[in-house]
């Protein structure tokens, strides 16, 4: 598809009627990372900022794909799903960025936007890499975020929108964390030949993991895929969560399965809760060839980061692999 990206003239009204007739917009940056949603920098002439949010088939880098029917994580993005998650991780004491205004699709675009604020452009990831003598305060505040998640608990697991007004789950969450790989892996054994040649052994190794997991009631609030590049840092060491379309009632080992393969050495100053092994081995093996899969299926695309997508799923075909 052709895509059109936003110029400044066509968020001018929108910033004027959300922000106030005498704001004018000086600049508009669209910000590189995001797959599902555009988001772009509006300067404006009292050289402060804000951060747009499009969600737009034009924004959407990833191609349809089949998916287990009740699997919360799948085409986790849209402005109801924000809107919910916002409102719950700030009634959960996490800071996210402060939204300002939402606007349907329609009003002043053809696309549901939302005015956000902008914490800034320093990432808890290039905090790591650059400075890590300045993470520790913002570690520190993050772990004390994700330990009040994942100690807010509701009684089923699923997206929150859908919690409230649908029945509780015919199966448990391990049920569709397995379905969820299975899918993965046939997505992953028809486009590379080395875990199509081991398929079989991945699938005993899988169904091996998901036998040694113990009924559970209880799920927490969870992010869904947490890097250090989903945190912003202020200038005052606050850490602000960002991408939070993806928040949902589930394990809370499905979180610290990512927190660890993205913190790495860090990842034990986040503090974690105690975690169920079993339950945390399967849902990093799911991962892995989630984090086959999807790559591999975005890189067929238009995706500007095609290159970034085909080494991520490289090392984790190796992940895969050595496992068995």
């Amino acid at each position: 598809m052709t895509r059109i990206f936003l110029r400044p003239d066509d968020v001018r009204d929108l910033v004027r009627d959300r922000l106030g007739a005498d704001r004018r917009v000086t600049a508009l940056d669209r910000l590189t990372g995001g797959t599902r949603k555009g988001v772009y920098r509006i300067g404006l002439d009292d050289f402060s900022t804000v951060i747009l949010y499009v969600w737009s088939p034009r924004e959407n880098y990833w191609p349809e794909a089949e998916t287990v029917p009740d699997d919360p994580f799948t085409e986790a993005s849209g402005p109801e799903l924000f809107a919910v998650n916002h409102a719950a991780l700030t009634a959960a004491g996490v800071r996210v960025p402060h939204l300002i205004a939402r606007d349907p699709a329609g009003h002043h675009l053809d696309a549901d936007v939302a005015l956000v604020e902008d914490a800034g452009g320093v990432t808890l990831e290039a905090l790591l890499a650059r400075h890590p003598d300045r993470a520790g305060e913002p570690l520190a505040r993050l772990g004390d975020a994700l330990r009040r998640m994942h100690t807010t608990f509701g009684p089923r697991w699923g997206r929150l929108a859908d919690t409230a007004h649908s029945p509780s789950p015919a199966r448990p969450s391990e049920d569709v964390v397995l379905d969820r790989a299975l899918g993965h892996l046939a997505e992953v054994a028809a486009r590379d030949p080395r875990p199509a040649a081991a398929r079989n052994r991945i699938v005993d190794h899988l169904l091996g993991l998901h036998a040694r997991v113990r009924p559970r009631r209880t799920y927490a609030l969870v992010h869904g895929e947490l890097g250090p590049d989903h945190v912003l840092v202020t200038p005052a060491g606050e850490p602000v969560m960002i991408d939070i379309e993806g928040l949902t009632w589930f394990d809370v080992e499905w979180e610290h399965a990512w927190l660890r393969l993205r913190f790495g050495a860090a990842y034990q100053t986040l503090g974690p809760v105690a975690l169920d092994a079993d339950r945390l081995a399967l849902h990093r093996y799911a991962q892995v060839l989630s984090l086959i899969a999807g790559p591999l299926r975005i890189a067929e695309g238009d995706f500007p980061e095609r290159r970034w997508m085909l080494d991520l799923a490289e090392r984790n075909i190796a992940e895969a692999l050595a496992a068995l």
